[in-house]
């Protein structure tokens, strides 16, 4: 379906209520045209609606006229250089970028992250964070471990004392 088209049915979506349907395809456009800095706009628009502002700053954050406070709840949500490099969407090089501020944005973040992970990083592959994100699930990955231990131990035990009781 054309852009156009598709606007069209998210303007019809927002005038009938159905928000949902209308961010979904707005979410569906910025993963087709993700150099378009009006369709981020408008999918922030209707972030605002939900009362997500750190959506609505992670989808403006490309924009020179966006709100301080969305931006610092967008950053504050993804943490890392890695998680903001991954959830603005980016494809290709900054130079597809239509503003200077969304270019400057965008090196920023890539330079960050390229920092974060020790090594060169681009737009077409964004790094997941891993090495992060381990150190702070290996005690609950243990303790999620060692509660299914003590699950099958205790199912073992009422089984064991089920089978001892049926032959006394």
């Amino acid at each position: 379906m054309p852009l156009r088209d598709t606007l069209a049915r998210v303007d019809a979506d927002l005038a009938a209520g159905r928000v949902p349907v209308a961010r979904q395809r707005l979410r569906g456009l910025v993963a087709s045209f993700p150099h378009d800095l009006m369709l981020r706009q408008r999918l922030a628009a209707v972030y605002r609606l939900y009362g997500e502002p750190a959506e609505a700053g992670r989808w403006m954050y490309l924009d020179q006229d966006r709100d301080a406070a969305e931006t610092s709840a967008f950053e504050a949500r993804y943490r890392t250089a890695p998680q903001r490099m991954r959830a603005l969407a980016w494809q290709g090089p900054e130079s597809l970028a239509q503003t200077a501020f969304a270019r400057e944005q965008l090196a920023a973040v890539r330079a960050a992250c390229s920092e974060a992970m020790g090594r060169p990083v681009d737009w077409d592959k964004v790094p997941s964070d891993w090495k992060e994100e381990s150190s702070g699930t290996s005690l609950a990955d243990f303790l999620a471990g060692a509660g299914c231990l003590v699950a099958v131990l205790a199912f073992l035990a009422i089984w064991v004392n089920g089978l001892v009781a049926l032959f006394d």
